[in-house]
């Protein structure tokens, strides 16, 4: 089935609406991340917002616009750089309300391709990077806050992301167990599993532009409602669960236009 309709969220944003909120985002340099960043500083919060690369934060600070939005070079796989990176939260924010834990890369590798260096890398990127940012930073975080995982809907899996879904299956697994360990502080626990978004890297490492189309035909193909989801949509939701969502938690909430439920198949 597709639709004509809009793909952009239409409710009003309030420029006040999390106006003295603290976040921090990791990848927060392009794509869902920097959505995010966008969507929490259109709304008066004040971010911290991480990526690897010096070019990626300066297009994205330059992008962004704003003073609320803080630009800290980190790599999440180096203990050493998210030490430093509580150091860094806590001179400038203070103390956190909103944590998004959105670091990943994926790479398509079959049975045969896959090697321990990549299988290493893959998990490191999206699982244990994840897990650690979160033990380094939630002492920072304020009763009551929420944490939201990126995950990916994974109910329909395709060849070669062995590595890529066992990484974000872990982190399913994060969502509800540290929900139930955080339930004595108050802090929400929640995870976005995005299907098919339009990104610049579409989530895969080194597209060429031929594979970049592609890829984006097989998932409009695939995905019930006709389209990819814009970044706008995934952010949407994102602050639906950090911020609005005041009664759930250890929630996995899929945003893939049906792509998971099977619908119209």
């Amino acid at each position: 089935m597709t639709t004509n309709r809009s793909t952009q969220p239409r409710t009003a944003i309030d420029p006040k609406a999390l106006a003295g909120k603290k976040a921090v985002v990791t990848g927060g340099t392009i794509g869902m991340g920097l959505a995010i960043v966008r969507a929490l500083t259109d709304r008066g919060a004040e971010v911290v917002y991480t990526g690897r690369s010096d070019r990626r934060l300066a297009e994205a600070q330059a992008a962004l616009g704003t003073p609320l939005a803080h630009p800290v070079r980190s790599d999440a796989t180096d203990t050493g750089a998210i030490a430093a990176l509580y150091d860094q939260v806590a001179d400038r924010l203070g103390g956190i309300d909103h944590l998004f834990v959105n670091q990943g890369i994926a790479e398509f590798q079959t049975l045969e391709e896959v090697t321990e260096e990549s299988w290493d890398r893959i998990f490191d990127v999206n699982a244990k990077s994840a897990f650690f940012t979160v033990q380094r930073l939630v002492p920072l975080m304020s009763e009551g806050g929420s944490i939201v995982f990126t995950t990916v809907s994974n109910d329909q899996i395709f060849p070669g992301l062995s590595a890529y879904s066992g990484a974000k299956e872990a982190v399913a697994a994060f969502t509800k167990v540290l929900a139930a360990e955080l339930l004595p502080r108050g802090i929400r626990v929640n995870a976005i599993a995005p299907g098919f978004i339009l990104t610049p890297t579409m989530g895969v490492a080194e597209l060429t532009e031929e594979q970049r189309a592609q890829f984006i035909e097989q998932g409009n193909a695939s995905t019930p409602m006709g389209r990819g989801g814009t970044v706008e949509e995934v952010a949407a939701a994102a602050l639906y669960l950090a911020a609005d969502a005041t009664f759930t938690t250890g929630l996995e909430l899929p945003v893939d236009g049906g792509f998971g439920q099977g619908l119209g198949h």
